[in-house]
């Protein structure tokens, strides 16, 4: 596989082997950095002695899904490297933490908890989240927020030809401020399912009313839930949206993989160049292997 990948893509990879997917993830990261592993490592193949060496030199913030939160948690147990996180009581584990902790715990130790996933056919909801640059600290600039990330969902649904019935908006101040703490959210039941700009927009604005001024909010977000696809359930005449019959989300999409994100929105959203408070990408690294327009040119001298 290593070398297949290497050969037909042309990126180097690693891979982790192992009866968990937890004890994988570590395999993967363990062929990284070790070179004695040539890439590949394979849990059963590592001796026992080894395999603790390299458990207890790794902080327990290295597994798959423990946060930096849950870390300082743990190092007030006793637990700092995954070796001793692997030898912890999952019941404990469960008690002070959660059942999702108490399988990690358990898959350290071995013992599958997290089965293999099949390929999902349709998707369960689509989240748009960001950090600002830019503190946003007015209701206005939430609306802007708002509405952008809307027809982003909007654009998204329509390339997946599905619906949204729920809207969910939400908003934080960073874990850092000690003066501010605000989590304000919010969850609409749309009319109908629908893929609809104007109506998501409107939805999404209903979190601007929760946002108080001058409090400095460090992220944002929109989650789309209750998908269907479209057409499964057709309204009555009566009730047909004329917004979603002239295909705007479909028009949105198209419009942005051709010219650009930013380069169409509706009402707020149709802001040029970009907004003070959206993320910097400055210093973004080259996606040679995903954008055409990336992909490095030789000339001759």
């Amino acid at each position: 596989m290593k070398s297949a990948i290497r050969k037909n893509v042309g990126v180097p990879v690693c891979v982790g082997i192992a009866s968990t997917k937890t004890l994988s993830k570590l395999c993967n990261k363990w062929a990284k950095k070790n070179p004695d592993f040539a890439g590949v490592c394979h849990w059963d193949s590592v001796p026992i002695a080894q395999r603790e060496a390299l458990m207890s030199n790794l902080s327990v913030i290295e597994i798959w899904g423990v946060a930096t939160r849950i870390t300082k948690r743990l190092a007030g147990m006793g637990i700092y490297s995954i070796l001793d996180l692997a030898r912890a009581d999952p019941v404990v584990i469960r008690d002070r933490f959660s059942v999702v902790m108490m399988r990690t715990v358990l898959e350290l130790q071995g013992r599958p908890c997290i089965p293999m996933e099949e390929e999902r056919v349709g998707r369960d909801q689509l989240i748009f989240s960001r950090s600002f640059s830019t503190p946003v600290t007015t209701p206005a600039d939430m609306n802007q927020v708002m509405s952008m990330y809307a027809q982003q969902a909007s654009a998204r649904l329509a390339k997946h030809g599905l619906q949204a019935q729920l809207l969910t908006a939400f908003a934080g101040t960073s874990y850092y401020n000690p003066k501010d703490k605000a989590f304000p959210s919010v969850t609409v039941r749309l009319p109908m399912p629908t893929a609809d700009p104007v109506l998501l927009t409107q939805a999404a604005h209903a979190l601007t009313a929760r946002i108080v001024e001058g409090i400095k909010y460090a992220r944002a977000g929109i989650m789309v839930t209750d998908l269907k696809p479209t057409g499964n359930q057709s309204p009555l005449s009566l009730f047909v949206n004329p917004h979603e019959e002239k295909h705007i989300g479909t028009l949105l999409e198209a419009v942005s993989k051709k010219y650009g994100r930013g380069a169409i929105g509706l009402g707020a959203a149709g802001v040029k160049g970009g907004p003070d408070w959206s993320m910097k990408r400055e210093m973004l690294s080259p996606r040679y292997t995903t954008h055409w327009d990336e992909l490095p040119i030789a000339t001759a001298s």
